[in-house]
């Protein structure tokens, strides 16, 4: 073997040795990326808006494959949790699916029916009443007729609260004296049909709607004539 074929071997064997250290380079990273990622596992993503207190099912949600490590943990990942579920907010198309975005739906008894109302942040919530609670509605109203006393009502008793969503910022409304901005909670109740036309009639026509708490276990009872109060026939 002459000079020159000495030197091609010696260049062949690196040429293959430089191959064999770039084949190894390549599968040391995929593997410190495999490493770094990990698993890939299934999750869901809204495909289209879903509205509060929808309920939901799988045709609103795509499949798709994401690395396990990056997921969090209250991801839905699988379907069969959203059975009987609403949504508690706007859904936002293309959003992962999280079990704090749905709620059981909730069960009305026999006659019942959901009724949500807009109610004054201030006087109505406090911070204190969670679905679940139980609550007395009142209402105050303007006299009928000029010169009429105004009246405080005792509009719903032992209303079942449902839910109660975020505090929204409202528009003042143009009929209102002080015409000034007002923060309300929407509140879903479970209500007879009676019910449910009394409380609407005291969203739309009442001065104001303050909820009172029922304490548990206490005797709720409102006899009819303790359900209307004029200051001028307080004794």
């Amino acid at each position: 073997m002459n000079s020159r074929q000495r030197r091609g071997v010696i260049l062949l064997v690196l040429s293959v040795v430089c191959a064999l250290g770039a084949f190894a380079g390549v599968l040391s990273v995929i593997s410190d990326v495999k490493s770094k990622v990990g698993p890939e596992v299934i999750a869901y993503r809204v495909g289209t808006d879903v509205q509060p207190y929808t309920a939901l099912n799988a045709n609103q949600f795509e499949k798709i494959e994401m690395p396990e490590r990056w997921l969090s943990q209250n991801a839905v990942t699988d379907l069969a949790d959203i059975r009987g579920k609403i949504a508690v907010t706007t859904l936002k198309e293309g959003s992962l699916l999280q079990s704090d975005m749905i709620v059981d739906q909730p069960a009305l008894q026999p006659g019942q029916q959901e009724v949500a109302i807009m109610v004054d942040a201030a006087t109505g919530v406090a911070g204190k009443i969670t679905p679940g609670s139980t609550v007395n509605v009142y209402a105050t109203f303007e006299g009928e007729r000029e010169g009429d006393p105004a009246q405080s009502k005792i509009i719903v008793t032992n209303a079942r609260v449902l839910d109660i969503g975020e505090i929204t910022a409202l528009d003042p409304d143009e009929s209102s004296r002080d015409r000034q901005p007002t923060d309300a909670v929407p509140i879903t109740f479970a209500l007879s049909t009676l019910d449910a036309q009394r409380i609407t009639y005291a969203e739309s026509f009442a001065q104001r709607v303050r909820l009172a708490l029922v304490a548990p276990g206490g005797d709720t009872t409102v006899p009819e004539e303790d359900r209307t109060y004029e200051l001028a026939k307080d004794k």
